[in-house]
């Protein structure tokens, strides 16, 4: 056992080991698309797309796990360095230094946060300014889990303003849109390259305090990039000035309303809209797309390996809690706390204990998550085997060990397996959720529908995960027929 966990500890440290630029990007349209575009501008580079809000993505900078992503000058003052005005790039750069990030290539557009309502509801109740929204403390706002928790989104806004509305539950923000458009919410949190505000016919309210700082896009680099990466990080350099306002929000278009997936938004802005052609992508073209096999291949990896760790310990864990009785309660309890965790607090404390996103922390969690059912189902089956089989093995004179490899574990080998196979099920579900830190899998997908409200999208997602799902519980299934007559047949 002990060189499998050293294996298996070794594959986890070299993973998150890569020569390779890697690209980060948030959990939005935009910010996807410009990964994209950054991936394809450097050449050899690989997108880890969808991290999340600006603190993880942020603390994976830091720790390695990327070497840039993009970000907005606003965000970078406001949100990570909380300073009270923009100090322009070299004032960033400057106290970026000592984290050992800095910011560069200026893409050539501001992309400001701003509240909306829809044009007929404002007009209704002459609201123009944010300043007016203090005298509707009635509506009802929807605003992003990251815009609530921002020094410059919702709670410098209520106090600049002194607005009387609570603050509300978080809500995503593509699906906002479809909230306000169906009179379910009156103010929404935008981005004003967002390419949904006119075809949802909002009106962003102006800043008539000027709260807002101008969020100018740039790349937020580590500041050996451009020694490790000297090719890629010169390619990336030709992108400065290249992207205005108008051209972002076609991009942003291309994706929300005509059904792009970000790659091929990439290759319309490398194109300069030369290949600006076809229609929303159908379901079967996307499961099918060019993704499915490493998206696969990714989900397969973070379920089996993890359960194969899980069954490693989980048996032995199992069977020491049966023969021992004084640290039965403590071994169940343990594994009973670990599976009550929510699983993105859990991925979010690994990835505050270890420094890094991606597949470390996501095959940690779910070799955790995959333990109970393993210990609790070994336990159970060694506790079935019968007094009379015990005592029949002590008067053939079998030592304990004997004991419980010849008779007790294969009786007990049906309760172990089922526990096995329901521990594979868990993990093909919770490995989708393992895309919030990177991860990659089916998730991925999921994630990104969530992004774009794209139904599609979501459904290539949680269809081939379900159908993995089914799968591993056919194989388990056919497994415990096979090895309960086998294990019946050797204790005739």
């Amino acid at each position: 056992m002990k060189w499998f966990f050293a294996v298996f500890f070794l594959f986890l440290s070299c993973s998150s080991f890569s020569e390779t630029l890697r690209v980060g990007s948030k959990r939005f349209t935009e910010s996807y698309i410009l990964g994209e575009i950054l991936v394809r501008a450097a050449g050899d580079a690989v997108h880890r797309q969808g991290l999340g809000n600006t603190g993880i993505v942020f603390a994976a900078l830091k720790s390695g796990a990327i070497d840039l992503y993009p970000e907005y000058t606003g965000t970078i003052a406001r949100e990570i360095l909380k300073l009270d005005r923009d100090p322009g790039l070299a004032g960033l750069n400057r106290a970026l230094a000592p984290m050992g990030v800095g910011v560069a290539v200026p893409l050539g557009f501001n992309n400001s946060y701003a509240l909306a309502l829809r044009a007929g509801r404002a007009s209704e109740l002459g609201i123009r300014t944010l300043g007016d929204l203090a005298k509707h403390p009635q509506l009802k706002l929807g605003l992003s889990q990251e815009f609530i928790g921002r020094a410059d989104g919702w709670p410098g806004l209520k106090a600049a303003y002194g607005l009387p509305q609570a603050t509300p539950q978080g809500l995503d923000h593509g699906l906002a849109y479809e909230a306000i458009a169906a009179g379910k919410i009156d103010v929404m949190d935008i981005y004003t390259t967002d390419a949904k505000i006119e075809r949802f016919q909002l009106v962003a309210l102006e800043d008539d305090r000027d709260f807002f700082p101008r969020y100018d896009a740039v790349l937020l680099y580590r500041l050996d990039v451009p020694q490790r990466f000297a090719a890629a990080w010169a390619k990336l350099q030709k992108l400065e000035g290249r992207i205005d306002e108008r051209t972002m929000i076609r991009l942003n278009a291309a994706a929300e309303l005509q059904g792009r997936s970000f790659s091929e938004v990439a290759v319309l802005f490398e194109s300069g809209f030369s290949s600006d052609k076809g229609g929303k992508r159908q379901f079967l073209e996307v499961l099918f797309g060019p993704d499915f096999w490493r998206l696969t291949g990714q989900h397969l990896l973070l379920v089996f390996v993890s359960l194969a760790a899980s069954i490693a310990l989980g048996i032995p864990l199992g069977i020491l809690s049966q023969k021992l009785k004084a640290a039965s309660q403590f071994i169940l309890g343990a594994v009973g706390v670990i599976q009550t965790i929510p699983s993105l607090a859990l991925f979010a404390f690994l990835i505050a204990l270890l420094g890094t996103i991606g597949t470390v922390p996501a095959l940690i969690a779910l070799f955790l998550y995959a333990l109970l059912p393993i210990v609790r189902n070994t336990h159970a089956g060694l506790e079935a085997v019968g007094k009379g089989m015990r005592q029949a093995a002590l008067a053939l004179g079998l030592t304990a060990g004997e004991r419980l490899r010849r008779i007790e574990l294969p009786l007990a080998l049906p309760a172990i397996l089922a526990g096995i196979k329901t521990s594979a099920v868990i993990n093909v579900g919770t490995a989708t959720i393992a895309a919030f830190v990177g991860a990659g899998g089916y998730g991925e997908r999921i994630v990104s529908g969530l992004a774009l409200n794209d139904n599609a999208t979501l459904l290539a997602g949680a269809v081939p995960a379900a159908a993995l799902a089914l799968l591993v519980q056919g194989a388990f299934e056919l497994g415990e027929r096979r090895f309960g007559w086998m294990a019946h047949a050797r204790t005739q």
